[in-house]
């Protein structure tokens, strides 16, 4: 089995020369593979963080954070004369046409095509070893690092780079293969969908706060106090675009909805919620308990006791 050498030959384009020189080549490719990175982790909306595009003779690292005119890349997306090869490129090409408002012609998705091979592995090391014999070494800790930071690491561009690397070789690979078994046209109607997908914004599911562990575990009025903090959290994540969890996490809420809370003072001191939250949120999630609280004795009359 072939291995898996660094790859030497990217540029990472982060100023407008070094853009001129991509641009050029990569209009003139007469195919281009194509990946991002993106933080799905720590934001409401994923954030896009790099786009990783591959032209017949280099591999290019494009900075969207470094504010660089990349409208260009439209010509190529939709020229349907231009093959566009992705691997599960269905968030990718979301995201680029949520930023950039691209559109796409002429897509080979290799994960796709892989699966109407009959691939049971479908992830792209998986597919590269099975189409090409090469052994991709996959480093799940720079997968999950936070690529919206700068300067990105060498192993940060290296893994970016290995994921375009062998995308032609695969895209040649897996068309023969379809060719040969009659598959062109299952495998082509699964790239027409992904070249159509659009991004959607996340919507608050209103019974979502019921699934909570321990909720169940709650009564009546902590379970309305849940909901409301569960729907707040929702539109604060949103308004700040943060992570919901980074709001308030799961366990926060439960144990927030336990007790009648009516100061800031006594969510200060009663429950252990880190202090920049605090500082950020406090305020707003006595009110919404407040709130739900003064609708619940309105509900079930005045004088109910709240536990």
């Amino acid at each position: 089995m072939k291995g898996n050498p660094l790859v030497s030959d990217f540029i990472w384009v982060d100023t407008n020369r070094k853009l001129a020189s991509a641009k050029k080549e990569i209009l003139a490719s007469r195919m281009i593979g194509i990946d991002t990175e993106y933080d799905s982790f720590h934001y409401f909306r994923e954030k896009l963080c790099l786009i990783q595009i591959k032209s017949e003779r280099k591999i290019y690292l494009l900075d969207p954070l470094n504010f660089l005119n990349l409208s260009f890349l439209g010509d190529s997306f939709s020229n349907p004369d231009i093959p566009k090869i992705v691997h599960a490129g269905d968030n990718d090409i979301r995201l680029l046409k949520r930023d950039f408002g691209f559109e796409f012609k002429n897509v080979f998705d290799t994960q796709r095509a892989a699966a109407a091979l009959g691939y049971r592995q479908l992830s792209l090391a998986s597919v590269v070893q099975g189409a090409l014999g090469i052994e991709l070494k996959k480093n799940k800790r720079i997968q999950r690092s936070q690529w919206d930071v700068r300067p990105l690491s060498d192993e940060q561009k290296e893994y970016a780079a290995q994921d375009i690397e062998h995308l032609f070789e695969l895209y040649e690979a897996l068309r023969k293969e379809l060719e040969k078994r009659g598959l062109e046209e299952k495998a082509r109607q699964a790239f027409v969908e992904i070249a159509a997908v659009r991004w959607s914004e996340k919507t608050l599911d209103p019974y979502g706060y019921l699934r909570i562990a321990a909720c169940q575990d709650l009564k009546k009025n902590q379970k309305e106090r849940l909901k409301a903090l569960y729907q707040w959290r929702f539109q604060k994540a949103k308004s700040t675009n943060t992570a919901v969890f980074m709001v308030l996490s799961d366990q926060d809420l439960i144990e927030i909805s336990r007790f009648k809370i009516q100061s800031l003072y006594s969510l200060k001191k009663n429950y252990r919620i880190a202090e920049g939250k605090i500082n950020r949120f406090g305020a707003e999630i006595v009110e919404v308990l407040n709130s739900a609280d003064d609708s619940r004795a309105l509900q079930a009359g005045e004088g109910q006791l709240l536990v």
